[in-house]
């Protein structure tokens, strides 16, 4: 299963991928608008976006220039009812990694994210390292210990952005909206939940001041660096 953000403001479009994406097990974010897009990406972590070029508030190709300065490494596929070449050209240099032309068949969209998924880590994403912790964000797995561990995709979406900012402190604010996004379940409670299950799987019974989730009180949490 893959977390991925799509951003196309043909509704019955967005309809067809969502439902098709879905029925694949893919977890699907859609937005209909290229600023709320973008916004969404500065957000939370993906596996795959797909972009419309032509969207109301931000054109697709400048989303992924914006995204691709500052350092947003996740497959792109562009979604374009522009077949020339010059416009393929454009979107390849400012950093896409597919592109599908308009109309197309939703199982051929299925195969090029699976493709951009088994990219090699070095490609799609790193393996993120913190401690006796290794995360996997393509495959989704996690090691701690030495020893493979099942966390659930919530728990596994925190821990992957509290990795990517290692030393970084959070509030709670800023975690609910980055990880959880505008889910009805986004409360505190749900955030220390997350927390207490994601330290009984990574301290193997250390001292609960020893976490490598660290407490910041009246701050928030951080991983230790």
């Amino acid at each position: 299963m893959a977390k991925i953000l799509l951003v196309e403001d043909d509704q019955d479009l967005a309809r067809m991928v969502v439902d098709g994406l879905t029925a694949d097990h893919h977890s699907v974010v859609a937005m209909a608008d290229g600023l709320d897009g973008l916004d969404m990406l500065k957000r939370s972590i993906y596996d795959v976006v797909i972009l419309d070029w032509q969207l109301p508030g931000m054109e697709g190709i400048e989303i992924l220039r914006k995204f691709r300065h500052g350092g947003g490494t996740t497959p792109v596929i562009m979604l374009t009812g522009r077949s020339g070449i010059n416009e393929k050209e454009q979107g390849f240099n400012v950093g896409a990694d597919d592109y599908l032309t308009k109309p197309f068949d939703i199982r051929e969209l299925s195969m090029r994210i699976r493709s951009l998924l088994r990219r090699p880590s070095t490609i799609a994403g790193n393996t993120l390292k913190a401690g006796t912790i290794e995360l996997d964000p393509i495959k989704h797995t996690v090691i701690s210990n030495g020893k493979q561990i099942h966390v659930s995709p919530r728990d596994f979406s925190l821990l992957e952005f509290l990795m990517r900012h290692p030393g970084e402190v959070f509030s709670v604010d800023a975690l609910l909206s980055r990880v959880w996004n505008y889910d009805e379940d986004a409360t505190p409670e749900a955030l220390r939940s997350a927390i207490r299950r994601l330290r009984i799987l990574l301290d193997d019974g250390k001292d609960p001041d020893q976490s490598c989730i660290e407490n910041i009180v009246r701050v928030g949490y951080r991983l230790r660096d």
